[in-house]
């Protein structure tokens, strides 16, 4: 999806400071929210019986996998099982990708919703479980963007014609504006991929993030203010600004190939030729297996990051962010490690301090409810939680990739 336009090169060193920041430090609003969350969670994990001094008071995040609807129900029953729990506000940040980022997008839509949840989720279930988007209402949507927008794309229409057929609604809150109505909720972080990283095979540029102060490079450190997030930057300086982009396009995933596979399908099922479909697919997975060099480019490219990794990691793994323990909620379908190894393998290669990863082979199909890879000295601790295991699922595990 086509959401930044500057000239960030691959390096991002021709970049002076302005309103595009340099740097690895975390935005001064961020760091203002984490010391008053610091302080709820010294007070619940008391309430719990855990204690520690406030300097000791460890950051947790919470990490949403991809999943679509499955994913967004998923998180929504985690949240809930971790309110009864106690848990919910012993954890600093949240952070998704794909169907997780659509819980989200619900969720903060409610000025401080983890007070309330359980209003919230009934509000939101019943809401994926009423009937879709009008056609009427998403023409104008649609309309909307097209002449309110400089660059009107497959993006903008795959978020109004078919992200809305899973949300079941056309969110036009910003995400600058949902924190402005928040002070007791986990600190949200939305998670992509630049394109054109990923087709070079550059990890470290490739993840981006998109909080409700700042959008960049979690790993590069780069960064714009979120409410300028899709407007032309030249030098540094904003050269042309456009309006913060709602919360329905941040959710867009576009799978091009899926789309092509549909259409092929289409024109076989109506006797018509579809190597057309065949090539452009060819086309399309040529272009995501071969690398090329990353050109200078006024245009980035931001897509699903799920396409990369299945989780967003790496948001929470930003050094500055201190993450002493990880809770994956793994929603994945196929393999259910197949997020965390692939995060220890990217960790490994970036040098990044990240826990080993060792699965009795006996548990690879039929994986128990829940690991603890521990971490030590600076290395964050993970809990990996897939939804499919032993107990949730007792011997039917035909979803699993063989």
């Amino acid at each position: 999806m086509k959401l930044f336009r500057s000239t960030l090169s691959s390096s991002y060193k021709e970049i002076p400071c302005g309103e595009v920041r340099i740097g690895h430090s975390l935005n001064t609003k961020e760091e203002e929210f984490v010391a008053k969350r610091r302080e709820t969670v010294f007070q619940s994990l008391q309430v719990l019986k855990i204690h520690c001094s406030k300097d000791e008071v460890p950051n947790i995040a919470l990490l949403g996998s991809g999943g679509g609807q499955r994913a967004m129900v998923g998180l929504l029953g985690s949240l809930d099982q971790l309110k009864k729990a106690g848990l919910l506000d012993c954890i600093l940040n949240l952070s998704g990708v794909s169907g997780s980022t659509w819980c989200m997008a619900s969720l903060y839509q409610e000025p401080d919703w983890s007070t309330k949840l359980d209003p919230v989720i009934k509000k939101i279930i019943k809401r994926i479980s009423g009937p879709k988007v009008s056609w009427g209402d998403a023409f104008a949507k649609l309309k909307k963007y097209y002449y309110g927008k400089d660059l009107f794309s497959l993006t903008d229409v795959w978020a109004v014609m078919v992200i809305t057929t899973y949300v079941k609604e056309i969110d036009e809150h910003k995400l600058s504006e949902q924190w402005d109505q928040q002070s007791k909720d986990l600190f949200p972080i939305y998670t992509v991929i630049d394109k054109q990283c990923k087709q070079s095979k550059d990890d470290k540029d490739s993840w981006f993030e998109v909080s409700p102060h700042e959008a960049g490079y979690s790993l590069t450190g780069a960064f714009v203010g979120t409410s300028s997030f899709g407007s032309q930057f030249d030098n540094g300086s904003k050269k042309k600004p456009q309006d913060e982009m709602d919360m329905l396009y941040l959710q867009e995933k576009c799978y091009q190939v899926l789309m092509d596979l549909a259409d092929m399908n289409l024109s076989v099922l109506n006797g018509k030729d579809p190597s057309h479909f065949d090539q452009s697919i060819r086309t399309n997975l040529k272009d995501k297996m071969v690398p090329a060099p990353l050109p200078e480019s006024e245009m980035r490219d931001y897509i699903d990051a799920g396409l990369l990794l299945n989780s967003p990691y790496f948001s929470v793994l930003r050094e500055e962010r201190h993450i002493e323990l990880i809770i994956s909620l793994d929603f994945s379908e196929g393999d259910p490690f197949m997020t965390v190894r692939d995060a220890a393998e990217m960790c490994k290669k970036l040098k990044i301090a990240f826990p080993e990863i060792n699965i009795p082979s006996e548990e690879v199909k039929k994986p128990k409810d829940f690991y603890v890879f521990e971490g030590q000295n600076k290395t964050p601790t993970v809990i990996h939680i897939p939804l499919f295991n032993v107990v949730n699922c007792g011997g039917k595990f035909g979803l699993f990739i063989e």
